[in-house]
């Protein structure tokens, strides 16, 4: 059965082990691994981003800590009553996922934060197990076309059936859910691209399916 999370010396993709060992040597505090999901197997929503921060998930080993999008991603899922606790940007903040689960498509930081699609491919086993594993899962929010592309690969399912947009709504085969949503990025949310605002939509909708 393949694992869910690749060894903490995973050595798929050349790039980002070199990258690894560099940020070892520049930032030794760091986790500078590949990065675990955060939240219970069990939950009915999976969580799906792109990759993790060099500063963020990179930094402190939890998916969307540490960096500007978990400062909305947070605050958001615990105002929509998928978090308890207070998102205090490190892992030992005490907040937990209620029936919610957060990963990543690729689980070890690339450079400028943008992973190939080899690297894609190589970490996509992950995902897939993963996913087979939440037997209670009924909705996957993919954060961004990348992720987006990602969740459709792994569950074989064609890009060109099920088109990216913010807060679209797509409905496989077997009855699963995914819903998309613009990255909540620095660079989006500064642009305009993505407001908290649009970011509570898709979540209203997400709470709606699953209450």
């Amino acid at each position: 059965m393949t694992p869910i999370l690749p060894g903490n010396e995973c050595d798929l993709c050349p790039r980002l082990v070199e990258f690894r060992h560099k940020n070892r040597a520049i930032f030794p505090d760091f986790h500078n691994a590949p990065v675990d999901s955060f939240g219970s197997l069990n939950a009915a929503l999976l969580i799906v981003g792109l990759a993790p921060g060099l500063k963020g998930a990179n930094r402190t080993s939890r998916p969307f800590t540490g960096d500007y999008a978990g400062d909305l991603l947070y605050p958001t899922i615990s105002t929509f009553g998928f978090a308890r606790g207070t998102y205090g940007a490190k892992p030992d903040d005490g907040l937990k996922l209620k029936n919610c689960r957060i990963t990543n498509a690729v689980r070890c930081v690339p450079p400028e934060n943008k992973p190939v699609g080899v690297e894609m491919n190589a970490c996509r086993q992950f995902l897939e197990a993963e996913i087979a594993a939440m037997k209670n899962l009924k909705l996957i929010l993919a954060l961004g076309s990348i992720a987006h592309n990602s969740v459709l690969r792994t569950l074989g399912h064609k890009q060109s059936a099920y088109k990216f947009g913010h807060a679209a709504e797509h409905v496989f085969p077997d009855g699963l859910l995914m819903i998309d949503s613009y990255h909540c990025s620095r660079y989006n949310t500064n642009t305009g691209r993505l407001t908290t605002e649009m970011f509570h939509t898709v979540f209203e909708k997400i709470r709606k399916i699953l209450d």
